[in-house]
């Protein structure tokens, strides 16, 4: 009798450390080892990345695994556990969690987390966690009084002038060539990283006009992209058809790792003296912006042009930029010119009497 009064005594004892509701019922199953393992977070984790394994892509699912390693620090650090139920989740674990990402500082090289950032992270638990209210694990989805809260970013782009300076740059180093090369191409097709090192020569084909375009689909969405190829695109894909690194690997380009690419691009930044945080991804801003919006291309040509399913994903993406309103302005104002007004001074107009 003592040995169970003992064995019952640290059931409850660990459903303290665990800061879970403590009853009788819950230290019998514990004790009897009928306690439902099954509806914990992590095991939630698990059975969504095992079944979404083949339907979200890996840079997609591999957000999902540091979601994971941030939820397991703050477990062990605000919980002293490793796992936790999904009905101990609550309004109050979100807010606390939010607080926890907020004040994380990584003691690797990565950089502290903003608030975009941190909502990321809330998101994926959150679809997480309305996957376990439809599978029936949770009676009631704690996110349902929260709100995530996402900041709007302007997205960055070349300006011509930028764009013109790396492309007639001479490098003496021939990764960066080959760096901007790239860069330079995803600038006037607007493919991202993942869509461009899987291109073969067979992307290339004949488009309506019997010019050269560009057909492919993007790795994120899956969504046929067509592109019209411009003389620059063109000149680039002549450049490396020759290629030895290429030719085996039956691509149009060499491939290099999303990593090392940005990497000389901060090289290629500095030695063309722009000082903008340089990405690949950057590229395909430049594509939207500079490259198609700017020079009048509409933006549902824009849109098809990027993969986009919506336009509004589009118009993030795409800016107006100041260059595009003025000509826009300009070609209002020589149109205003041939229709005889009347001509006001404007110098003797006097501001008060406008209310």
């Amino acid at each position: 009798m003592e040995q169970v009064r003992g064995q019952l005594a640290d059931c409850y004892k660990q459903l303290q450390l665990q800061r879970k509701n403590i009853n009788a019922e819950a230290v019998k199953n514990l004790f009897l080892g009928n306690e439902k393992r099954e509806h914990t977070l992590f095991s939630l984790a698990e059975y969504h990345n095992t079944n979404m394994k083949n339907i979200l892509s890996h840079g997609t699912l591999k957000n999902y695994f540091t979601t994971l390693k941030y939820l397991k620090k703050f477990l062990k650090l605000q919980y002293k556990t490793a796992d936790i139920y999904l009905t101990d989740l609550s309004y109050r674990f979100i807010s606390e969690f939010e607080l926890f990402l907020r004040k994380h500082t990584p003691t690797d090289h990565q950089k502290k987390l903003q608030n975009n950032g941190v909502m990321k992270h809330l998101e994926r638990l959150r679809k997480m966690i309305r996957l376990a209210v439809k599978m029936e694990r949770m009676t009631k989805n704690p996110f349902e009084n929260y709100q995530l809260k996402f900041q709007k970013v302007e997205r960055s782009c070349l300006s011509d002038v930028e764009l013109a300076s790396i492309e007639n740059k001479n490098f003496s180093i021939d990764r960066l060539e080959w760096v901007r090369d790239l860069f330079v191409f995803s600038c006037y097709t607007g493919l991202a990283y993942i869509d461009k090192m899987k291109l073969s020569p067979s992307n290339i084909v004949r488009g309506i006009d019997g010019e050269h375009w560009l057909i492919t689909s993007r790795q994120k969405t899956e969504i046929t992209v067509k592109v019209p190829l411009l003389p620059k695109a063109l000149e680039i894909i002549n450049k490396y058809k020759d290629h030895p690194r290429a030719s085996v690997n039956h691509t149009l380009f060499p491939n290099i790792s999303n990593q090392k690419l940005n990497s000389y691009l901060k090289e290629i930044a500095d030695l063309c003296g722009i000082d903008k945080y340089l990405t690949f991804h950057l590229a395909r801003h430049t594509f939207a912006t500079t490259v198609t919006l700017s020079n009048g291309v509409p933006i549902e040509s824009v849109s098809k042009m990027l993969g986009h399913t919506k336009i509004t994903t589009t118009q993030i993406y795409a800016k107006v930029v100041e260059r595009k309103l003025s000509d826009d302005m300009r070609t209002l104002r020589d149109k205003l010119g041939r229709v005889p007004s009347q001509t006001h001074n404007l110098s003797k107009i006097n501001p008060l009497e406008f209310h």
